[in-house]
């Protein structure tokens, strides 16, 4: 039983992060608010991963890209706003609150209720027609058959 959990350790999926040695800053401080601000980076290749997860050539261009503003004293914010400046907000991993945003996943909600009210407005305009009185003559008949 041992074993098999230590194979089953040992096969388990752990995080593959990207960043060369080489890449790494020699300051601790700096090289954590890189690698912070590279974890909340989509990779523009992989899209899905952060640039710190991605091995592709444009990921490791913009870690560079990120630890190389983040020497020259530039904010956390300064870097995200100049690599967004640079490929858009896409690039963002999790996007800012804009009215973009706001109507990009505002309009699901809308159009539901917008639908919601449509249907409303079908289901009403959709009367019933009033049924046919019946003429003396027909009363009369159904009233015979009704007798016997």
């Amino acid at each position: 039983m041992g074993s098999f959990l230590l194979i089953l350790f040992l096969l388990a999926p752990l995080p593959a992060l990207a960043v060369d040695p080489s890449e790494r800053l020699a300051d601790p401080k700096l090289e954590q608010r890189a690698r912070d601000l590279s974890a909340n980076l989509r990779c523009m290749v992989c899209q899905n991963q952060s640039i710190d997860d991605s091995n592709a050539d444009l990921a490791r261009d913009l870690r560079l890209l990120v630890r190389e503003r983040i020497v020259s004293g530039d904010s956390d914010e300064q870097v995200i706003n100049y690599v967004v400046s640079r490929y858009g907000e896409f690039v963002l991993l999790k996007p800012r609150l804009s009215a973009k945003t706001l109507i990009l996943w505002g309009a699901p909600a809308f159009l539901l209720v917008i639908g919601l009210g449509v249907a409303i407005v079908y289901a009403r305009g959709r009367s019933r027609p009033e049924p046919k009185r019946l003429s003396d003559e027909e009363e009369a008949r159904l009233g015979k058959l009704l007798d016997e």
